[in-house]
């Protein structure tokens, strides 16, 4: 994988507008099948909500990292949603702000678990949770995104 290819400007969301979890994951999901991430929406989702059935993605502090490996997913790829409404995904805390879809193909190894443990790190950073809560524009998140989990 590589972290090059892992995010771009067309996969951020900063006006991410959803009501529940399967809405937010929804919106970033359609966001991989145009750019050509993903070749099917359904299977991708349902594999996502397989994933989410054995344990709640949320983390504490307004994080929800929805994820999976699926064979709908044709390279390792991360999606970045904000809402400023704030989403549901089972944080004992409340609603997530920030959302990471990770999409890993089916045969991908430990690709995604990386780009987790990455993301993870990153998150008990004030600074950067602050940084995307504030950004403005897509571009600068993607590469912002791409500097701080390679």
């Amino acid at each position: 994988m590589t972290t090059a290819d892992l995010i771009t400007a067309d996969l951020v969301d900063l006006g991410l507008d959803a009501a529940d979890s399967r809405g937010a994951t929804r919106a970033l999901a359609q966001r991989l099948v145009d750019a050509g991430r993903v070749t099917d929406l359904d299977l991708f989702l349902e594999d996502v909500a397989a994933r989410e059935e054995q344990m709640a993605t949320g983390l504490e502090g307004g994080i929800g990292i929805p994820h999976c490996r699926s064979a709908a997913v044709t390279a390792p790829t991360l999606a970045f949603g904000r809402s400023a409404a704030g989403v549901d995904f089972g944080a004992p805390d409340g609603p997530a702000t920030l959302i990471f879809l990770i999409a890993a193909p089916e045969g991908g190894g430990s690709d995604h678990l990386k780009v987790l443990a990455a993301l993870a790190r990153r998150l008990v950073r004030t600074e950067f949770k602050q940084h995307l809560l504030d950004a403005a524009d897509p571009a600068a998140v993607a590469d912002y995104i791409r500097q701080e989990v390679s």
